[in-house]
């Protein structure tokens, strides 16, 4: 079993990725983005960081590259797929989710620990958690402001594809508890597949005990479902 953490151009999470995937026992390796999947990829991580400058959009550019491609088929085939914040940006792009990632409402880069609500605990990113949990994951973006349509956020809520909202310590989904002005809280979300997951939070960063908090661990142990 290898999971492949993509690098493209300006990613700067790849070996956050690695590192907290390895500390789980989950074999990794990174893969630039040029050369493709390898033909022995169990799971793909898109990670964090500032693809080509996010210049255009955030991930605009990087979902144009071939390796996306070998995303979706690996997708289509029910291989997991999980993209973190910069990566986030990139799977809306690419289209393996729904919606867009914009500029967060206050127009300011935000990089704190955030609360968010478990919205559905039968998938492989969440099935450590029960519904309703409360975990605790850092953010750390500029354009994290989850954008959709009402029409199609309804049938994102009436297919259950949220997974997480945005929180306060006791649960409550208010506005104060958004950091970035996402529509209706909306932290993370899947794909047509369970496998496939977008969230703008870093679960490789809340995984290793030394560098504070490990709510992120249950995520990532997604890739051994």
């Amino acid at each position: 079993m290898t999971v492949a953490v993509v690098q493209f151009g300006g990613s700067n999470c790849d070996r956050d990725a690695v590192r907290a995937l390895e500390y789980l026992d989950i074999d990794a390796e990174r893969v630039w983005h040029e050369d493709g999947l390898p033909a022995e990829t169990t799971g793909v991580v898109v990670p964090g960081g500032f693809s080509y400058g996010d210049y255009l959009r955030a991930g605009a550019m990087a979902a144009r590259s071939p390796i996306m491609d070998d995303i979706r088929d690996a997708a289509a085939d029910g291989t997991p797929v999980l993209g973190v914040c910069n990566g986030a940006q990139i799977g809306c792009e690419s289209g393996l989710t729904d919606g867009a990632f914009t500029t967060n409402e206050r127009a300011r880069f935000q990089c704190e620990h955030v609360h968010l609500r478990v919205e559905r605990a039968d998938t492989p990113w969440t099935e450590q958690f029960d519904e309703g949990d409360i975990i605790e994951i850092p953010i750390a973006h500029g354009e994290g402001r989850f954008e959709i349509t009402e029409k199609r956020y309804e049938e994102l809520v009436a297919d259950d594809r949220v997974l997480f909202r945005y929180c306060d310590a006791d649960g409550n989904v208010t506005d104060e508890a958004n950091p970035n002005g996402s529509t209706h809280n909306v932290a993370g979300i899947l794909g047509e597949r369970e496998s496939v997951a977008v969230l703008m939070p870093h679960p490789e960063r809340a995984t290793l005990p030394d560098v504070g908090g490990t709510d992120g661990e249950n995520i990532l142990t997604g890739f051994r479902a």
